[in-house]
């Protein structure tokens, strides 16, 4: 299987051409540094994304706290994920960088608050 991969470690925003079986690359071009073939090598195998939402505050309607993970997540574990934060209420006050959700979905990252909230 092929796939372009658009590096995302500088400002330069390679286009790499991958392409591999399953999770092996066979073949790489397009790579401007090491970094960047260590990326997309990375990104063919297994993608990961650091996940930023919001979750809801109890005793406060229609107000949001925002949240990211704090480690990048499994990309294939995104809407899973999401569902137990959509189900999640956060009982205040919160500090900024407090884990809200502890391992979620067993993947060992946390999904923490990104400000304070009185």
């Amino acid at each position: 299987m092929k796939k372009e991969i658009i590096c995302t470690v500088c400002p330069r925003g390679c286009h790499i051409q991958v392409e591999g079986e399953g999770e092996q690359v066979i073949a790489m071009e397009g790579y401007g540094c090491k970094r960047g073939q260590e990326y997309a090598s990375n990104e063919y195998a297994h993608p990961v994304r650091i996940l930023t939402t919001t979750v809801k505050m109890e005793g406060i309607a229609g107000e949001l706290l925002p949240v990211r993970s704090n480690k990048p997540l499994p990309k294939e574990k995104l809407f899973d994920c999401m569902e137990v934060i959509r189900s999640t209420t956060v009982k205040l006050p919160v500090a900024q960088y407090d884990v809200l959700i502890a391992d979620i979905c067993r993947t060992r990252v946390d999904i923490v608050a990104t400000k304070t909230q009185q």
